[in-house]
């Protein structure tokens, strides 16, 4: 099980924004050139891998994507990886998938403290482990340019990095960090556990409702554009007085109802037609 981190703020040797992304880059052989490139949770999932094998399913993970809602795909398998590892933390999914900055240095702040309370320094291949596949906005052109050399500059680039962090004279030595935090970490295993067993649930309730207000917002785009094509169609059958036959089997297919349904009483209430909107 992980040890949790309960401290908030920032990080106990004050490192910097270039700092963390030099740590996340060599320690995952990326290239991310923002913090807000972190929102797509990708990172995090691996990092998870790396920290506690097998508590993720890494082929599942989109590290390249660029949509909200294969964000939030990224950040329910780490939920469910930190639930497996009983990590408390909860994590703020509506904020960092906005990519602002100040949210996800926050989040990344703390989530390198965990990291450091977790991880033994055990040799980990990132870019292997996930397939060879860039990570970051600066890694495209390296992924979509093709070539095997790309990659193997990385991973020699990359590697003296977790090396350099994590430096240990004897097995021994690496498990010693761990057990020298076992005080620390019984008194926090003192809290009440019910609570917690609430926060998780309503983790997911929020991931379920991010998900849904995300599927709600693209429905009713598709719906608005659709009514814009119709109420045009409608307009140009309006105009046209002349008696053609084909004009009015189109409105009467346009006025036609079913049953149990109510045209409305008010055309207020019809939405508007999206502006000079395609798809």
């Amino acid at each position: 099980m992980a040890v949790n981190v309960y401290s908030t703020g920032v990080t106990s040797d004050n490192m910097s924004r270039h700092d963390m992304l030099a740590w996340v880059n060599g320690c995952l052989q990326a290239n991310y050139g923002k913090i807000e490139e972190l929102c797509n949770g990708a990172a995090y999932c691996q990092f998870m891998d790396m920290m506690f094998p097998g508590s993720v399913l890494v082929k599942k993970i989109k590290f390249a994507t660029k949509l909200e809602h294969e964000y939030i795909h990224n950040f329910k398998i780490l939920q469910a990886s930190f639930k497996k590892m009983n990590v408390d933390k909860i994590i703020p999914v509506d904020k960092l998938v906005k990519g602002k900055f100040q949210d996800n240095f926050e989040f990344l702040q703390w989530f390198k403290r965990f990291f450091d309370a977790n991880y033994d320094g055990t040799e980990y291949d990132a870019l292997e482990a996930r397939g060879g596949e860039a990570m970051g906005g600066a890694g495209v052109a390296s992924r979509l340019g093709g070539g095997g050399a790309a990659p193997a500059k990385r991973i020699g680039m990359a590697r003296p990095a977790p090396r350099a962090a994590a430096p240990r004279p004897a097995p021994a030595a690496s498990r010693a960090a761990p057990a020298a935090r076992a005080a620390p970490r019984a008194a926090a295993a003192a809290k009440p556990t019910a609570p917690d067993h609430r926060q998780a649930e309503l983790d997911e309730l929020n991931l379920q409702m991010a998900d849904m207000r995300l599927s709600v917002e693209g429905l009713e785009k598709e719906r608005d554009f659709y009514f814009g094509k119709l109420r045009d169609i409608e307009v140009i059958c309006q105009e046209d007085e002349s008696d053609n036959k084909m004009i009015q089997r189109i409105l009467d297919i346009l006025y036609a109802t079913e049953d149990g349904f109510a045209v409305p009483d008010e055309e207020e209430g019809v939405p508007p037609p999206p502006e000079e909107e395609e798809y």
